[in-house]
């Protein structure tokens, strides 16, 4: 199982926030120093977010494109403002090999077929949970529609890939929630797993579940004892 190691950008800097709070900032770094630490560790992915994109609602190609010459060649996973197709494709031409798309896929009941039609296996689609429900415009809201409801949905479009994030569990290495990810995992779409995601343990009881992967933050670092 692949260990993707996350980069979040707050402003101009990489920072690490706890529960998707942002008036808790863990730490803050220079983009291009943090970028440099993780591709250093030879990554198959590097997973981004632009959490300013993600607040505010407006993509920053130009941030793409400042990671892209960062990762010095490594694939990028990212999210982060994409409210639209055109803003997916406009994040793929700046650089990004995937793109995460969540609140935008919820927008209207053809929104999720619209995206998987314009980016195909290019998208992965957010399923950020709290208490059973959908985190919107970077966890600032929340949505009406539930796990269940999403993972039939994300199905019955074509969705190839998932991104399912636990919100009480990121930024505080208190480990995966389990179960979320086998609920994940037993609607057939790929998984990638975040949230809490601290050690070897925890990988391996994500990929019993049958995870494709799990992205790591404040873990990967110290997994690798960095």
């Amino acid at each position: 199982m692949d260990v993707i190691p996350a980069l979040d950008l707050l402003g101009e800097d990489a920072v690490r926030l706890e529960q998707g709070d942002y008036d808790r900032v863990l730490f803050r770094q220079p983009l291009e120093s943090f970028m440099s630490r993780l591709v250093a560790t030879a990554p198959p992915l590097i997973h981004v977010v632009d959490l300013q994109g993600a607040r505010d609602g407006a993509l920053r190609p130009e941030v793409v494109e400042r990671c892209r010459r960062a990762a010095q060649g490594t694939p990028l996973q990212v999210s982060g403002g994409i409210r639209s197709t055109g803003a997916a494709r406009e994040a793929l031409d700046a650089g990004a090999a995937r793109v995460v798309v969540g609140t935008a896929l919820w927008a209207d009941d053809d929104a999720l077929d619209r995206f998987v039609a314009a980016v195909g296996d290019q998208l992965v689609a957010a399923l950020d949970i709290k208490d059973g429900r959908l985190g919107v415009r970077g966890w600032v809201d929340f949505s009406e529609v539930t796990l269940e409801d999403a993972l039939e949905r994300c199905r019955a479009a074509g969705v190839v890939r998932l991104h399912v994030t636990a919100i009480e569990r990121d930024g505080t290495m208190r480990g995966p929630d389990l179960d979320l990810y086998e609920t994940a995992c037993a609607s057939g779409i790929a998984v990638v797993a975040a949230g809490g995601v601290r050690n070897d343990e925890d990988v391996e009881a994500l990929a019993q579940l049958g995870c494709e992967a799990a992205v790591m933050g404040v873990g990967y670092l110290k997994r690798l004892g960095l």
